[in-house]
């Protein structure tokens, strides 16, 4: 009885080779591979094209310069964010920042972490003493990396990417503003608290 009972759990634990009914098993079956020949389709290729004019549905409604940062006439960079600046959307830049650029360039920008003292080869930039780039010239660095800097497309949208030079910008002034750039009212807590 033990014999009998070893059969089947032995062809059960093999991936069930044994050809049931003309089946062939899951090796045969009929299916279509990437990048394959296939003859059910006129043009013979299993991956097919998007028909003429149609958008991703993740980009539809956005133009050029929101996805790469450049115009499109003379392929130089966006000068500004094209989109509304507000509190929130910058702060939500600064929250990707602290995420992703934080750990090289320093919390406030200045390339100040220890990642960046680790770094053997070349230590990352400041981004404050950076000379006057265009927005989309930060936001291309960002796509796409720059140097050992690797690219951030896979991992923030393109909405996000705008919010991180949005939150750069504003560190970029906060850390080259000085006291008469503060508002009157806000120069006493300022100094109380001894920043200069």
């Amino acid at each position: 009885m033990r014999r009998l009972l070893l059969v089947p759990l032995a062809w059960v634990l093999a991936g069930c080779p044994v050809d049931f009914q003309g089946w062939g098993g899951m090796k045969q079956q009929p299916k279509a591979l990437p990048y394959r020949e296939s003859t059910f389709f006129e043009d013979e290729r299993v991956m097919r094209q998007p028909p003429a004019g149609t958008v991703p549905r993740n980009r539809r409604g956005q133009d050029r310069f929101f996805l790469t940062g450049k115009d499109a006439p003379d392929g130089g960079y966006v000068e500004s964010i094209p989109l509304t600046l507000t509190r929130e959307w910058v702060e939500s830049g600064g929250k990707s920042f602290d995420i992703y650029c934080a750990t090289c360039h320093g919390v406030l920008g200045d390339g100040v972490a220890q990642v960046a003292r680790n770094m053997g080869l070349r230590e990352p930039p400041s981004l404050v003493d950076l000379p006057e780039y265009p927005d989309g010239y930060y936001y291309d660095v960002i796509t796409r990396g720059y140097g050992l800097m690797p690219a951030y497309a896979e991992k923030l949208t393109p909405e996000q990417r705008w919010a991180v030079v949005a939150y750069v910008r504003a560190l970029q002034e906060s850390q080259r503003a000085g006291l008469e750039d503060v508002p009157p009212e806000a120069r006493p807590r300022l100094l109380k608290e001894g920043t200069p």
